[in-house]
């Protein structure tokens, strides 16, 4: 299997770091929606990142849909998904608010880089900003009534999408997601990122131009 994408990417990062920790070889490729589109365009048509070229050659796309897959992949040995029906809804909601916060901040980024300023709409950035904010204290929140575990043997997804949002907010609107208003938050993070699946797909990555 082939993971294509740009480990900048939250996505496609939270993406690598499971099929590592689920134990399946996959080969990653740093190919960019910017400045390689159309490399990527070539791969797939669509040019969404993630894309999981299969062994079979059939391309899937989103982060949670690849997920899905390799689950099934790795069943019954391993799964960052718990079997109780009540711990498998918790973590669908952790999941759903990192992946949420994540997609908030994605947009204020999109927003603020690629329009010049005269053009930025702020009463959208406000909306996001807002929305990006009460995925993150609703995450806090979360994390204070039950931590998240942090090693290899018993990370889950939502673990690792949180520490991933966690890394990623930091990294790029830490003026919005002021890191000191959410320490469990910061701390499972620095758990996780300390840990060999994490360190093996750093967000600087391959092909990750520096700032």
């Amino acid at each position: 299997m082939q993971l294509i994408g740009m480990l900048d990417s939250p996505y496609v990062r939270r993406t690598a770091i499971s099929l590592r920790l689920l134990g399946l070889p996959f080969e990653h490729r740093a190919v960019s929606v910017f400045t390689t589109f159309a490399e990527f365009e070539r791969i797939n048509p669509v040019v969404k990142a993630p894309s999981l070229v299969c062994d079979d050659g059939e391309v899937l796309m989103d982060s949670t849909l690849i997920l899905t897959y390799a689950e099934r992949l790795a069943a019954p040995r391993r799964s960052l998904l718990p079997r109780d029906t009540r711990e498998l809804q918790h973590t669908l909601r952790i999941v759903g608010l990192g992946l949420a916060a994540c997609e908030k901040c994605i947009q204020s980024v999109y927003e603020r880089n690629l329009r010049p300023e005269p053009k930025w709409h702020q009463p959208w950035l406000d909306r996001v900003h807002g929305q990006a904010l009460a995925g993150v204290a609703a995450l806090e929140d979360e994390l204070r009534k039950q931590p998240l575990a942090a090693t290899s043997d018993t990370i889950d997804q939502g673990g690792v999408t949180a520490a991933v949002l966690w890394q990623f907010a930091q990294a790029m609107v830490p003026e919005l997601i002021v890191a000191a208003k959410y320490p469990l938050l910061a701390a499972h993070s620095q758990r996780a990122e300390a840990l060999p699946e994490f360190a093996a797909f750093p967000p600087d990555g391959p092909g990750v131009p520096s700032k």
